[in-house]
């Protein structure tokens, strides 16, 4: 998962940019980049690190221009390194293209594999670069017959910026697993993965970009190119948009996170109605749910932990103490509030397990008597191919225990896991466009478990 952002048609694009994926540093934290046309050629500035630590005033100053697009980086596919830090700018018969690319390929390893034998060299392990390859090769059709050839080639999830040119161009995957929103500024055009960067510099949200479009926009206006037929077309939003992934002031696929991730807290009241002293949620990922299991209840809201917002990544040590160290720095428990306390944790989803279990046990060492962990999704039991960075079902705790098992394992009275059935319902007119394959293994298009996310560099 990572976040894209294009401007075309507005003075000093850059600065645009720069806030834009400033509103989306949520969806990724690897690394950052910009490229920008500046009526002649494309220039770029992408390091490893947060937009704040890889950007500066005079960075923004030389990079001039009205069109250019930027990224955020989530690693799917491909390692955390310098070369893999998008957008991805290549050189080809005079011409020059930039990408931006969310989402995963789930054929990607074999077209690289192909294309080599035929003498392409690759600069990067990211599954990107196949784009970028696919519609060099095509590129004597034109650039819209080499994306459309692309996108019948290519399987997975794409929500895709190309700079190329005096042009901006968009492209989405047939599925639309990934969001996509046009919005207009200034008589210019902006594109982004999510509507709460329009909010930051004052974008009016025009629509979606389709699933199966392709959107140029040049000095002629925007031209959409529709690639697959409607009977091609199977919708499969990936459902953790509104789970996690997503800010809660988005609106995606057609509806606001923040109200989604509230049904789905009432709906885990409906299903689990419990009595305690109070709610509350392990922020920030599950205090929209909490925030509805407390108004469906008429139980009190409190915040029983405090997160600190102002960390980077942190290396974890071998030592214990420096194990419980690197727990708190993140949450720690609010004392006077959970002692001798019967409390309802909420959170999103449960992955892993191990930071759970090591909250949960800061928590009853904070004194709480009784815990009941209630998610506001269901057991994630198989690997995701089009995006989510846990490939394997060996990391998943659901895939290899029940909910009994995972109860003792946390050491508390009560777990539940919303039903899918609750988790549609918040949804409601969506539940038939969306992809559940991470609860059921029911995958909307076929995939290779013998994926990795290092597979190009073995």
């Amino acid at each position: 998962m990572c976040g894209i952002f294009g401007v075309f048609g507005v003075k000093n694009a850059a600065n645009y940019i720069y806030f834009g994926l400033y509103a989306l540093q949520h969806r990724g934290q690897e690394s950052v980049g910009i490229a920008v046309f500046d009526g002649k050629k494309i220039r770029e500035w992408k390091n490893l690190g947060l937009v704040s630590e890889v950007f500066n005033e005079e960075i923004l100053k030389n990079l001039p221009g009205s069109i250019g697009i930027g990224h955020v980086r989530y690693s799917t596919t491909g390692l955390t390194i310098l070369q893999n830090v998008q957008p991805f700018c290549v050189n080809f018969a005079k011409k020059t293209i930039a990408i931006a690319h969310n989402g995963n390929l789930v054929n990607a390893y074999q077209i690289r594999c192909k294309l080599e034998e035929e003498g392409h060299i690759f600069q990067t392990t990211m599954d990107s670069e196949v784009i970028v390859h696919l519609i060099a090769k095509n590129h004597k059709k034109g650039i819209i017959s080499a994306i459309c050839e692309t996108m019948k080639k290519i399987r997975g999830a794409y929500s895709v910026l190309l700079l190329y040119e005096n042009s901006l161009i968009a492209f989405r995957d047939p599925w639309g697993f990934r969001p996509l929103s046009l919005g207009i500024l200034d008589g210019g055009y902006i594109i982004s993965s999510e509507t709460c960067a329009f909010d930051l510099i004052g974008v009016q949200y025009l629509r979606d970009i389709e699933p199966g479009e392709v959107l140029v926009i040049d000095k002629e206006g925007p031209q959409s190119f529709k690639v697959f037929e409607k009977d091609e077309i199977k919708l499969s939003h990936c459902i953790f948009e509104f789970i996690y992934f997503s800010r809660p002031d988005s609106y995606i696929f057609g509806k606001n996170v923040y109200i989604v991730r509230k049904n789905l807290g009432r709906n885990l009241y409906k299903e689990c109605p419990l009595s305690a002293d109070f709610v509350m949620p392990f922020p920030d990922s599950g205090n929209y749910a909490a925030i509805g299991y407390a108004q469906a209840s008429g139980l009190p809201l409190e915040f029983g932990m405090i997160r600190n917002h102002y960390i980077g990544r942190t290396f974890i040590q071998p030592s214990e103490k420096i194990r419980d160290i690197s727990v708190k720095i993140k949450l720690n428990p609010v004392k006077d509030i959970l002692k001798n306390k019967e409390i309802i944790i909420i959170d999103d989803s449960l992955v892993r397990g191990t930071t759970s279990r090591d909250r949960l046990k800061s928590i009853k060492e904070a004194g709480a008597k009784n815990i009941h962990f209630l998610l506001s999704c269901p057991p994630i039991r198989f690997p995701c191919f089009f995006g989510i960075d846990f490939p394997t079902a060996s990391e998943l705790i659901a895939a290899k225990h029940n909910v009994e098992e995972i109860r003792r394992f946390l050491d508390i009275k009560t777990l539940y896991y919303l039903s899918i059935e609750g988790l549609l319902s918040a949804v409601e007119e969506l539940k038939d466009r969306v992809c559940l394959a991470c609860f059921t293994g029911e995958y909307p298009l076929e995939v290779d478990f013998t994926f990795r996310k290092d597979i190009a560099e073995i």
